[in-house]
């Protein structure tokens, strides 16, 4: 997830102009996704990218980098957890309850690691002990206020860097494990 230097997610008024996405970072992304098993979507998420990677592949306009993560979008399996949603398209399924239970479940099963996407549902899989890995992408900008990366804990988490690297745009990609955990 894109974070601000002050650990910032989006701006108070939900924005998040702020955040760089060049050429680098986008094929770091894409290199990132295909390797996923599936995408995990709170509502908003899912809306957000559901209103632009369906069809990014058949705009001519969209550079190469953009129309292969919208086909490895498409392709990849999404889980979107709503309970608002009437219903999701395309390769995604909808649970409406027991957030908890399914991540569990789905962690239990072998195959690749899981992507989370979403300020609410990173909350309560974070709170629940559920996340092996943080991947952040620091972006050079210090917001002051909005919705934080993480949020209220009961005790601390402890980290262990697993990888990390500075791209040309000055964003800083730190990735950490959760001690005592292998990613799923």
């Amino acid at each position: 997830m894109s974070v601000s230097l002050d650990g910032f997610i989006e701006t108070p008024d939900r924005k998040i102009d702020w955040v760089i996405v060049d050429e680098e970072l986008h094929t770091f992304f894409n290199d990132q996704a295909r390797e996923m098993g599936a995408f995990l979507y709170g509502r908003r998420m899912y809306e957000l990218m559901a209103d632009f990677w369906p069809t990014a592949d058949t705009d001519p306009s969209n550079p190469a980098y953009v129309i292969e993560y919208s086909r490895i979008w498409k392709d990849m399996p999404r889980i979107v957890f709503s309970k608002t949603l009437d219903m999701v398209d395309g390769n995604s399924r909808l649970v409406r309850d027991n957030v908890v239970e399914e991540i569990r479940k789905l962690k239990a099963q072998p195959g690749k690691d899981l992507s989370v996407g979403g300020p609410g549902l990173a909350s309560a899989l974070i709170q629940n002990g559920l996340v092996d890995e943080y991947q952040l992408f620091v972006n050079p900008v210090v917001l002051g206020g909005g919705t934080p990366f993480f949020p209220a804990l009961n005790k601390p988490i402890n980290l262990q860097l697993i990888g990390s690297r500075v791209f040309g745009s000055g964003v800083v990609y730190l990735a950490y494990q959760t001690e005592g955990k292998e990613p799923k």
